[in-house]
């Protein structure tokens, strides 16, 4: 089977319409992929903040190609080295604590909600405060913990335990603490929420807040994390240190993998049958991730995150001045969104008949996820094709 034609109806048969698929990709190298027919795309979708690294990168595919030669998995039943090295690369570059491995953001942040309940037990705390137009995943645990009544919808009763505020609002999340409030929940930047950054001022705030409260503070990076904002993690934008975060979608480069990563005071809390994955840190995953590292640090490319995240911004902020329909650019290093006021669907259509792959976050926000190691060429290359996408929308109503 070769044609997208084909493909396409073979998933309406017997895929289950959970998303609504534009385009069909049969393989990619670095930023760019091509479908069955052979059209190229610029891909700034990159799997959903997934391949920060870009596809097939030779040294992730590599250690994976290898790994799976060796062992590919063995359960936790058994040590295995690569997920206690991996444990110990992010510990050191972030809490100097402990790692629970599973295998994707949501279960990542089912870890954490846990993590916190079972720290708050004994005093009958419970409830954590998340924020409006968060993103958390699609467990029942994690859409309650998510502040959109559209991914809850249909889904009732949730578990209960969640209590919202108003992001970078902080006396929203000091109004909504009460005597069953465990801890306070975040994004550095909301990714489906509309890219919308975290302040510093409110961050720091945060941190001072759950201080004096006795709250943890939860950090959410499993989309913002790995290099993906010009920092590491999101969190480290700012002159703080979270109790615990999550990662997945970029941990990895594609292999299902998320983790939970917590400072020593947390560290110690889970014991032997209180939670537990199959194939969380499994041998593949866990080298696959370790690739992934060495490549974010060998081609230095936490500093390309940022120093191109500024051109890219520089790039379509052009467009505000030229057309009324676009309103803003924002977002924190190659986590970038352009706001138009109008369908954000329209702009992704028109850009993958540019050629560019992009995605929407909300109604109203395109969102743009390129590799970190995309070259100036491709970033010039697909600033004119959103601007070509955005004449063909709105070139004749022009500001």
């Amino acid at each position: 089977m070769s044609k997208s034609t084909d493909i396409a109806a073979l998933f309406d048969q017997y895929v289950m319409s959970t998303y609504a698929p534009s385009a069909t990709l049969s393989s990619g190298s670095g930023c760019k992929v091509r479908d069955p027919e052979g059209k190229t795309y610029l891909d700034f979708t990159a799997g959903i903040a997934v391949h920060n690294v870009g596809h097939c990168h030779p040294k992730v595919v590599k250690a994976i190609h290898d790994q799976v030669a060796t062992l590919g998995h063995c359960s936790n039943l058994f040590f295995n080295a690569s997920q206690a090295l991996l444990a110990q690369r992010l510990s050191k570059l972030s809490l100097n604590g402990k790692c629970f491995f599973c295998n994707s953001g949501a279960e990542a942040n089912e870890a954490m909600i846990k993590l916190a309940r079972l720290w708050g037990h004994e005093k009958g705390k419970f409830e954590i405060i998340t924020m409006q137009n968060s993103f958390h995943g699609r467990t029942l645990a994690t859409i309650a913990a998510t502040g959109q009544a559209k991914v809850q919808k249909g889904f009732d009763p949730l578990p209960i335990g969640f209590a919202y505020a108003e992001f970078n609002n902080l006396e929203s999340v000091r109004a909504a603490i009460n005597e069953r409030t465990v801890a306070v929940m975040i994004e550095a930047v909301q990714g489906e929420g509309g890219v919308v950054p975290a302040t510093e001022e409110f961050v720091v705030g945060l941190r001072k807040l759950c201080d004096e409260s006795g709250l943890l503070l939860l950090c959410d990076e499993v989309q913002c994390g790995m290099g993906r904002t010009g920092k590491w993690f999101g969190w480290q934008n700012f002159p703080i240190k979270p109790d615990a975060f999550t990662l997945a979608k970029a941990l990895a480069d594609g292999i299902p993998m998320g983790a939970l990563v917590a400072s020593p005071a947390l560290s110690d809390l889970f014991k032997p049958g209180m939670h537990a994955s199959t194939f969380g840190g499994n041998p593949v995953s866990s080298v696959a991730a370790m690739a992934v590292m060495d490549v974010i640090e060998e081609e230095a490319l936490v500093k390309h995150a940022a120093d191109f995240g500024t051109l890219f911004v520089e790039g379509l902020s052009a467009f505000v001045e030229k057309y009324k329909q676009v309103l803003e650019v924002r977002g924190k290093g190659l986590m970038v969104g352009l706001v138009v006021d109008g369908p954000a669907k329209e702009v992704v259509e028109a850009c993958r008949e540019m050629g560019l792959l992009c995605c929407a976050a909300g109604e109203s926000v395109v969102r743009f996820l390129p590799p970190l190691n995309i070259k100036e060429s491709d970033l010039e290359e697909a600033i004119e094709m959103v601007g070509d996408a955005l004449e063909q929308l709105y070139g004749e109503e022009e500001a």
